[in-house]
């Protein structure tokens, strides 16, 4: 039974490993690109994207996965995302990726503003282009001021892959709930709690070691 249970909930892990792995990968660029919007100084653009981010951060992400999956069917009788498996994985990811990358912006939006204007000024007065002092100047300081904050979202997003099972998407804990109707059973529930443990430990150590590797610009 032990063995059923555990190769049971590998197969929902690795959902939750997509899912988190998928989310990831979209999200830290997209977050950096709408970090720019919200600093723009066009306000056609900034008061657009400044908005978003305060709707999406102001909301928990249950309701935008809700929203995300059912929305377009109900309102434009459209099924967008496809049947199946597959249709609800990708509304789960393209709500926790549109989640992520406004608290992303954020931290990014805090990390590069908190760069003191001087070495701004310093680069142009070596003659630097714009994109000379971000890039060799700026990125630098701020990757190492983000990396607590990056890794706390990060950590939650493990926890939060979780939520994806209020569209029937099978991660880790549905996979676990089921024994509870089927076998009676509910210490497989708990079971999971060990999976997130050890992901979350492992995530840890590796964020440490970032920092660790980062502590050159004190």
């Amino acid at each position: 039974m032990f063995f059923h249970v555990t190769l049971t909930l590998l197969g929902g892990f690795l959902q939750t490993v997509k899912l988190f792995v998928l989310t990831l990968v979209f999200s830290l660029p997209l977050g950096l690109v709408i970090s720019f919007g919200s600093m723009s100084k066009i306000s056609a653009i900034k008061a657009p994207v400044r908005f978003v981010i305060w709707v999406i951060r102001g909301t928990p992400l249950m309701l935008q996965l809700l929203v995300m999956y059912y929305g377009p069917g109900i309102m434009f009788h459209a099924n967008v995302w496809g049947s199946g498996d597959s249709g609800r994985f990708v509304a789960a990811l393209v709500a926790f990726v549109i989640n992520y990358s406004c608290y992303f912006s954020e931290i990014y939006r805090g990390g590069i503003q908190s760069i003191p204007v001087g070495q701004y000024e310093a680069g142009k007065v070596l003659g630097m282009t714009k994109s000379q002092i971000f890039f060799k100047v700026v990125l630098l300081q701020v990757i190492k001021r983000i990396v607590p904050p990056i890794s706390n979202e990060i950590i939650t997003l493990v926890k939060d892959t979780s939520l994806a099972r209020v569209i029937a998407v099978y991660e880790i804990i549905w996979e676990g709930q089921s024994f509870i109707k089927s076998a009676g059973i509910i210490w497989p529930l708990f079971y999971t709690g060990i999976f997130y443990l050890l992901f979350s430990g492992l995530l840890t150590i590796l964020f440490g070691q970032i920092e660790k590797k980062l502590s050159y610009f004190r």
